[in-house]
């Protein structure tokens, strides 16, 4: 048995999580078509008969600009220590630009293998992924230059037996049943949070943040209560929406992925929508959400 963990680092909408979820065949991280939907460090566990390897998918390093978004690229790089491979991914219809120089030039100083995983090469012409690819070679030093696609999940095969060969822990860090070690209260609540995203638009999606209160898990029924906490009363009305449409929306969805949660049992979701004016700069409100893990006034 051999094993190791593989930190997936990258820009937002490079396609991170939707990586980690065909690498596991299962839905670890939500995922959605807006930047910096990952906020937390998500463990996706792969087993097989001989390996066993841990994939950390981290939020997308970004210009931030309050307190979460600092934390969000904090916890990025705080993931990258003690891993047997870094996989740096990039959106192939980009290629690597000079915000990437800066992030691998610090990527490159921990001694670890860094992947270079040109994602989304079903979007673009084989030149033009040929050149991306050779600029690449030419000009960092990547352990390896693979390209993917994660969504339809192009190369991933030769991706996995590639990463294996760097693999040398004699060790199972998890049993071998599960997928992830994030526990119940988070999974709901990143599930809640991705249908806000995808259907809000602008820049409401990402001043909310999800909690859930409480779980009641019945013989053939869980009672659910979760807070949906916004940044203005104007986008609480936009959450809520007329007479209560867009609210249930977001509810029926919800509802319906976190009964996979529960062996299909039903779910009574209830939701409810709190206005915390500027919860994304307060640390003690930020530590309460679960996104610092330090003293609450850090």
């Amino acid at each position: 048995m051999k094993s190791g963990f593989i930190a997936i680092i990258g820009k937002p909408n490079a396609g991170k999580s939707t990586l980690i979820n065909s690498l596991l065949n299962d839905k670890i991280a939500i995922t959605t078509n807006k930047a910096q939907t990952t906020r937390n460090a998500i463990l996706g566990i792969l087993n097989d008969d001989n390996y066993q390897i841990v994939f950390i998918d981290t939020p997308g390093i970004h210009d931030a600009k309050t307190a979460l978004g600092s934390y969000m690229n904090k916890e990025a790089f705080s993931q990258v220590e003690g891993v047997d491979i870094i996989y740096y991914i990039v959106d192939a219809n980009l290629g690597l630009q000079k915000t990437d120089k800066d992030i691998l030039e610090r990527l490159f100083k921990y001694d670890i293998p860094v992947f270079l995983l040109m994602n989304k090469i079903d979007e673009l012409s084989s030149d033009l992924l040929i050149k991306r690819l050779a600029y690449a070679s030419d000009n960092y030093k990547f352990a390896e230059i693979i390209p993917i696609s994660a969504l339809k999940k192009d190369n991933l095969d030769e991706l996995l037996e590639t990463s294996k060969k760097y693999l040398h822990d004699e060790v199972m860090y998890y049993p071998n049943d599960i997928k992830t070690n994030m526990n119940i209260d988070f999974q709901i609540s990143e599930i809640i949070r991705e249908k806000i995203i995808n259907n809000l638009q602008e820049e409401v999606p990402h001043l909310v943040a999800c909690k859930v209160e409480e779980i009641k898990e019945k013989t053939s029924k869980v009672f659910i209560e979760a807070l949906i906490i916004c940044n203005k009363a104007s986008h609480k009305g936009i959450i809520i929406g007329k007479n209560g449409s867009m609210l249930k929306r977001i509810n029926d969805q919800a509802s319906s992925d976190i009964s996979k949660l529960f062996n299909n049992k039903k779910v009574i979701l209830s939701l409810y929508v709190r206005v915390q004016e500027d919860w994304l700069n307060s640390s003690k409100e930020l530590f309460n959400l679960g996104y610092f893990s330090g003293d609450k006034n850090e």
